[in-house]
């Protein structure tokens, strides 16, 4: 903890960020709640480029790499498994000096005009995903993992013949070997170096619900569907099984309410999202 804007080495000026809290919850693929999750977030929105932070990009894998890996296991017959790691971004380091505010509500009455410095990266900041990705990546390096040429996110160990792939996706890791003894112990490996608060088969993904068996991988978007029709209020509307023509010409409707942009938009990204993971 330290006083309140304190002098910042090079003359440069850092201002104090503001905090907040953010609760969610997270649901299995049934949409149950599975865990309640409260977070403390940095408002980053107030950061200087060149002052609070510089890099910020981080790679994230894309749906191809995704579905490439389920083929890929598929034909190898590698059991896929899923971890979670818990408050990933609060393990990367950041480099420069960051300030927040007290938390409102725990402030300490010795020193109410104090702020803390940032040693690690919390969420909101900028550069927290890029430090949180070069945490991870730095750690599978040392363990001998490769990582790929064209993809980022993929490392890829070779352990006496057999193969260890580790897909990454921000905080969610995929990951399988063809000798299934080795995929439980880099889940070991992972457990004593970052909190875990999900290690398991890999059954939901993305939105995408995933069903390993002996004649290979199968995927569905059953939950994400409905919970778009659920979203947009269209549980009971009519199922057409024709597109409607391109070229079909629609006269406004002067006597309905205009629709909702924000809305309108939102289902289109929404349904886009789904044509495209859909590409095999």
């Amino acid at each position: 903890m330290a006083p309140r804007r304190p002098p910042v080495r090079h003359g440069r000026i850092s201002k104090d960020h503001p905090i907040d809290q953010v609760f969610r919850n997270k649901q299995d693929e049934h949409g149950v709640v599975v865990r309640n999750k409260a977070r403390l977030v940095a408002k980053g929105f107030a950061q200087v480029e060149g002052l609070d932070f510089d890099k910020t990009f981080a790679p994230v894998a894309r749906l191809e790499a995704i579905r490439i890996l389920f083929a890929y296991s598929s034909h190898h017959k590698i059991k896929l498994y899923q971890m979670d790691v818990k408050s990933a971004f609060l393990n990367g380091y950041i480099n420069e000096l960051v300030y927040v505010d007290q938390r409102p509500g725990f402030e300490d009455p010795r020193k109410p005009n104090h702020v803390y410095r940032l040693n690690k990266a919390l969420y909101g900041l900028k550069q927290a995903p890029r430090v949180w990705y070069e945490r991870l990546k730095d750690f599978l390096i040392m363990q001998g993992f490769n990582i790929g040429k064209v993809d980022m996110t993929l490392f890829t160990k070779d352990i006496n013949g057999d193969l260890l792939i580790c897909q990454i996706y921000v905080d969610d890791i995929i990951f399988g070997c063809t000798n299934e003894k080795l995929s439980h112990e880099f889940s070991d490996m992972m457990s004593r170096e970052f909190e875990m608060s999900m290690i398991g088969e890999l059954n939901f993904f993305l939105g995408f619900q995933i069903k390993q068996v002996k004649r290979g991988i199968f995927i569905h978007q059953e939950k994400y569907c409905r919970d778009l029709l659920k979203k947009f209020k269209m549980g009971d509307c009519k199922p057409i099984s024709t597109p409607m023509s391109t070229n079909e010409h629609l006269d406004t409707d002067v006597d309905e309410k205009p629709i909702d942009q924000s809305t309108c938009r939102s289902m289109i990204g929404s349904l886009l999202y789904l044509t495209v993971s859909r590409r095999i």
